[in-house]
């Protein structure tokens, strides 16, 4: 009998490990199970991933069902039962684990749920199969029947229908049509999942260029009202030696990124020391870890290991999710924000250590002025990415249970987001939802630092900066357009000019200000890659060809800044890195091949140029000092 486990998932670069610990799990207690993966994504044609599971012909077949892609895999499952009916069509995971006997009604080619945590609850399951197999088999002769109690699967096997009353943690359909719930199983130690990326059948190959997950914990000590981390308080861990020598594993094979999905990391100090330790001892230069943590659980301690670590060894996902007070009290959040802020400021201070900061639109108790309130706060703690996020009323939570007195409506169809409260209204959120996009294209991307920075200083506040030019989005109708690199900083290069030479000017309205604002655009351009197209606002550089060129012939001749170009003339030198004459009278040397760890942006150096000689100006390239840890200096 042949189990297809299905992962649809919502970017290429992601991995499913549940499907993968479930097969890893049962295959070591039957590894005379024919388990086979099969890993899509929401981005294929559903026809292309119903016709690969056809040509499959697995007997059984179970979906890991997420927020992001419970719609596809309905679409899949009722068009495969159609081509394949006598195909077991098996549902798991969150989406489908709270609601089990109602999604049953719903879908009658589904024939069970396995609800909650999966491992031994599908070995049981796999083990059912398999029992009722082996005993039609015994009872029925070389020729093949299709009766009540059993039927030829598409592979040509003959089974019959499995008992599962004695399978812990699922919700199916009887050969009567009565819809059963057995009761949950106990939880597993950690140390009884198997390490499923040894020895895989797929090899490791098979996630080049994906990110790796690995969990060394499950639960989450705190209860959130809008997490389903939250319905289970208790934390599991994987014992330290195990979790050390999986890692190594990873070192070993020069791992991209490994991905810890454990929901606070940092909630156990010894755990959380140890693993950061050893990475910190076993470092090959190449692999990045990334944590999910509290950063106001952090003790000088571990503070400490931080600062010893690589550019680019770790990186962190802090959940701040809002600074109001009466709103963290009421998602019953546990957070002390003047220790979070200092934590995040002094991990910045190191200059080591990319730090995404998250924020949750719609929570209860936070109205629109509120949230920017948030915004600014977080936006001031100067993280790499900051991301704003909507609430997501998930099916389980205790945010689901109190709809009702929060007045709070949400989209009916996955993702459950969001659409008003009785603190936020629907224009609330539309307005929310544009400047998210403007804080994507201009923040999170990293291409605007210097730019970012001086405009921030012009306006009051961060939020305000953001939601007027998502305003001036909208006004031209520049939403939902796709703009390439170049035209993204011609809009924010007409923007500046209308905030500075407009009816209503908010800017300071100068010559020299749009000249500042053009040089930190063009250092910003520049700092990521050697464009060959240059924006409409972009300064004439062909009075300064002289110049430019003699200086790439001096480099040839006798290297003093581009020390890593040895062997190439003057004009490959001028192809490889970029000099750059600005308005207010320097040069800014851009040098690709030197890069900032963690930003990947290039090192840049200042220069006058006085009497044919250049100058370095000061120690930083940088226009103005950003507080990002974006540019890198030679």
């Amino acid at each position: 009998m042949k189990f297809l486990l299905a992962a649809v998932n919502a970017k290429y670069i992601h991995s499913n490990p549940a499907v993968y610990s479930l097969r890893a799990f049962a295959k070591k207690r039957l590894p005379e199970a024919q388990i086979e993966i099969g890993e899509y994504t929401i981005n294929h044609q559903m026809e292309d991933i119903l016709q690969d599971i056809y040509g499959r012909k697995p007997d059984f077949i179970g979906f890991s069902c997420y927020i992001w892609n419970i719609r596809h895999i309905l679409e899949i499952a009722r068009d495969l039962h159609k081509v394949l009916p006598e195909t077991e069509i098996w549902l798991g995971g969150p989406e489908v684990s709270f609601d089990a006997g109602e999604r049953l009604l719903r879908e009658p080619e589904i024939r069970g749920i396995m609800r909650g945590e999966g491992e031994r609850t599908f070995f049981q399951v796999v083990k059912a199969y398999l029992g009722a197999e082996a005993a039609c088999a015994g009872e029925v002769s070389q020729e093949r029947v299709g009766t009540e109690g059993s039927a030829a699967g598409p592979s040509g096997h003959v089974r019959g229908l499995p008992d599962f009353s004695g399978v812990l943690g699922i919700t199916y359909r009887a050969p009567s049509g009565e819809i059963k719930r057995t009761p949950p199983g106990p939880l597993l130690s950690m140390d009884e999942i198997p390490f499923y990326y040894e020895n895989l059948p797929e090899d490791l190959a098979n996630f080049e260029n994906r990110i790796i997950y690995y969990e060394s914990s499950r639960g989450c000590p705190f209860s959130c009202s809008y997490c389903l981390s939250s319905i289970d308080k208790s934390v599991r861990f994987r014992s330290l030696e195990t979790v050390k020598r999986e890692l190594d594993f990873f070192l070993e094979k020069k791992a991209p990124q490994v991905k810890f999905v454990d929901r606070t990391f940092n909630c156990r100090r010894e755990h959380t020391l140890g693993i950061w330790r050893h990475i910190l001892a076993h470092d090959n230069g190449v692999t990045n870890f990334h944590f999910e943590i509290s950063a106001d659980l952090l003790d000088g301690e571990e503070l400490d290991v931080i600062r010893l670590m690589r550019p680019g060894l770790i990186q962190l996902e802090i959940g701040v999710q809002s600074t109001n007070p009466v709103t963290v009290s009421e998602i019953r959040r546990q957070m002390d924000l003047e220790r979070l802020k200092k934590n995040v400021g002094l991990i910045h201070g190191f200059g080591n250590t990319h730090q995404h900061l998250d924020l949750i639109a719609g929570l209860p108790r936070e109205d629109f002025q509120s949230f920017l309130q948030s915004f600014d706060d977080v936006y001031r703690m100067r993280p790499d990415q900051l991301q704003l996020g909507f609430l997501k009323v998930l099916k389980g939570s205790y945010m689901a249970s109190q709809t009702e007195s929060y007045h709070l409506e949400f989209c009916g169809a996955p993702p459950y987001e969001v659409l008003s409260t009785e603190w936020l209204d629907y224009g609330d959120v539309i307005r929310l939802k544009r400047m998210e996009e403007m804080v994507e294209v201009y923040y999170n991307s990293g291409q605007f630092p210097e730019t970012m920075n001086m405009l921030e200083t012009d306006f009051e506040r961060p939020s305000e900066m953001f939601l007027k030019l998502a305003d001036y989005y909208e006004k031209r109708k520049l939403f939902g357009v796709s703009h390439n690199r170049i035209a993204r900083y011609e809009i924010l290069y007409d923007f500046i000019r209308e905030s500075c030479l407009g009816d209503t000017p908010v800017l300071p309205a100068s010559p020299e200000a749009l000249s500042n604002y053009r040089d930190c655009l063009m250092f910003d351009l520049y700092l990521r890659e050697n464009v060959k197209s240059r924006p409409a606002f972009a300064s004439d550089q062909s009075p300064y060809k002289r110049q430019i060129r003699e200086f790439f012939a001096a480099e040839e001749k006798n290297p003093k800044w581009l020390l890593d170009y040895a062997g190439y003339d003057s004009r490959q030198l001028s192809k490889m890195a970029h000099l750059e004459a600005m308005e207010d009278g320097t040069f800014v040397l851009f040098d690709y091949k030197n890069r900032n760890p963690l930003s990947r942006n290039a090192g840049a150096v200042r220069f006058s140029y006085d009497g044919g000689e250049y100058r370095r100006l000061g120690g930083r390239a940088v226009l103005r000092d950003s507080g990002k840890t974006d540019v890198s200096f030679t």
